[in-house]
Formats: C-alpha cells, structure tokens, sequence
C-alpha cells in the first residue's frame, strides 16, 4: 500500500495492519566490488557516460486486415 492508501484507510475508520521498514546501508559498496562484476569484468564497461543512441530501427507486426488475435493459453 502506498501512503496515500494508508490515510485512506485509516480517515475511512478501515482496520489497517502496517509494518514499516527501514534499510540502513553501513557502507557504500562500488561497483567494482560485487562478486558479480568481478566474475564478468570483461563484460561491463570501464565507464558508462550516457544513454545509448537512439535506433534506426523501430520495432513493429504487419497485422493482417480483418483478422484477430490468435488467443492460447501459455502451457
């Protein structure tokens, strides 16, 4: 629940059950310290200084006229 539905419930006089969390960090860990990136260094880059360029590319399906949607269940 966000808060906003929180304040909603309780003006509204609803029983509400809450748990708050909080999550300190004792330290600041970089990135090149995670086991993760230390196993697959060569495949993360020194630096990262932008977003990736746009695509020339833009992804699209050729719907047929007249047709529907093919519905299936996944399994």
């Amino acid at each position: 629940m966000c808060c906003r539905e929180v304040a909603r419930s309780v003006k509204a006089r609803e029983d509400v059950f809450a748990m708050f969390a909080s999550l300190r960090v004792e330290e600041k860990t970089e990135v090149d310290m995670l086991p993760v990136v230390r196993e697959f260094v060569d495949v993360f880059p020194d630096d990262i200084l932008d977003l990736p360029p746009e695509s020339e590319v833009e992804f699209s399906i050729d719907i047929v006229p007249g047709t529907s949607p093919i519905s299936m269940a996944p399994y």
